[in-house]
């Protein structure tokens, strides 16, 4: 599937609607992260990725052979990735009305044991999303499969050691068919990363390990994000894995909640919410 970024940007504000709402709903989950990641998700999802589909939906399966495929590691910010699936057509969107309620298939962090079409791993436990992008790229390898591997990473979740061994690991396999991605919102849970770990150059450091590193200084915008995903595929195949510095803003698209780690896990209450949603068009209908 391919969109104009008129047409993005649409879907775009309506799934930063679906996430105040469902984190509202709950009174629980992670709004700021999932604001801050909603370019780059429905870029890859209605613009870039190859998907096997019929009729026009996505077909799951958890091999994935002859599609593109996503790996979410900061699965604490679910609540983006569920409403861009639901939007797709993975599931219907009346379920995002369920999130993190009991017997619901949409949890707080993402598991395959509630069988929710596209998710293939549990994620949230950070540092390990990385590493399973890594052999599902090699997997694609031995079957002579030739699409691509994404991975969406915290820059928080940098501070992980198992990070830093998949890093090394990559370009040493030349894993040469994997775009890893970094959310760089310069916040987490406790704060700024700048206090809590100083990450210091992450481009730098990559570069270092053997990756191909492209930068996006607007990554809430959503002709940078599409530009930005081009370039790294047209990377590929040359023996190095390619690293996306993505530039967002923690909560963005809602003022209140931009720039600042404590909506990094905290729901807004009603009238916040309404507040929010007035800062955002409703475009595809609400759940």
């Amino acid at each position: 599937m391919e969109m104009e970024i008129e047409q993005l940007e649409k879907v775009a504000s309506q799934v930063r609607r679906d996430i105040v709402r469902m984190v509202h709903g709950c009174q629980s989950g992670h709004p700021g992260g999932s604001l801050g990641c909603t370019e780059i998700l429905v870029a890859l999802y209605f613009e870039q990725m190859k998907l096997n589909e019929e009729n026009g939906k996505p077909v799951f399966d958890m091999n994935g052979q002859g599609e593109d495929l996503f790996f979410l590691s900061n699965g604490h910010i679910s609540p983006v990735w569920y409403s861009v699936l639901a939007h797709r057509g993975y599931f219907e969107k009346s379920e995002l009305a369920t999130f993190r309620k009991l017997d619901s298939r949409l949890q707080g962090h993402p598991t395959t044991h509630e069988h929710l079409e596209g998710i293939r791993i549990a994620s949230g436990s950070l540092g390990q999303g990385m590493s399973a992008a890594i052999g599902s790229a090699l997997a694609k390898k031995l079957n002579k499969d030739d699409l691509t591997v994404f991975v969406l990473m915290g820059d928080g979740e940098q501070q992980e050691g198992q990070v830093w061994e998949a890093a090394m690991f990559a370009p040493h396999h030349e894993v040469d068919n994997l775009i890893a991605i970094i959310d760089l919102n310069g916040q987490q849970i406790d704060g700024p990363t700048l206090k809590v770990m100083n990450n210091r150059d992450l481009g730098k450091k990559y570069e270092a390990f053997g990756w191909e590193v492209i930068s996006v200084e607007e990554g809430n915008d959503m002709t940078a994000v599409v530009k930005g995903l081009y370039e790294a595929k047209g990377r590929l195949g040359h023996g190095r894995p390619i690293l996306i510095l993505l530039h967002t803003g923690m909560g963005y698209g809602v003022d209140y909640m931009m720039g600042t780690h404590k909506w990094h896990g905290t729901a807004p209450n009603d009238d916040q919410l309404a507040v929010a949603l007035a800062q955002l068009e409703e475009t595809l209908g609400d759940y």
